[in-house]
């Protein structure tokens, strides 16, 4: 199954092979001010599943909240933040889930910077609360399961 995901006037897409690696909610600083939102959903791609790429972004590079380098890709037109390339997971392409227009889309099971959320959000006690973002590292380290090489923060 192919998806498209776009920014708010379309000048900018992505288009994906299949379902992502990783689907989770992002509570770091950098999503909450990238969305303007309380978290960020997120899905990232093995770069062998990017099909293609349309439209001029402009690229924005600064450190994460792990001090790791960070590449968002935004339309210069509309200013939306539609992908990005993390040092934290190589080789793979982020995207913000709320670029695609698929309501079937993959649901997170994860809750990545459980230590930086807002007081009155809540996830599912069956999601994987990450107190950081650390199935960049459990990849990174090879693990077959980024997942399961953690343990979560207890609900």
């Amino acid at each position: 199954m192919t998806r498209t995901a776009q920014c708010s006037c379309g000048a900018l897409q992505i288009t994906t092979d299949g379902d992502p690696e990783i689907t989770m909610a992002c509570n770091c600083t950098n999503c909450q001010r990238r969305t303007g939102s309380a978290f960020g959903v997120v899905a990232y791609f093995e770069r062998s599943k990017v099909l293609a790429r349309r439209g001029e972004g402009r690229q924005f590079t600064h450190l994460s909240d792990s001090k790791r380098r960070l590449e968002r890709t935004f339309c210069p037109h509309c200013g939306s933040t539609v992908h990005w390339q993390a040092e934290l997971f190589p080789g793979m392409i982020g995207v913000a889930v709320g670029c695609f227009n698929e309501q079937d889309f993959p649901a997170p099971n994860i809750a990545a910077w459980h230590n930086s959320k807002l007081d009155w959000v809540e996830f599912p006690c069956d999601w994987m609360r990450l107190p950081e973002q650390d199935p960049g590292q459990a990849l990174a380290e090879g693990a077959e399961d980024p997942v399961a090489a953690r343990e979560p923060v207890s609900c």
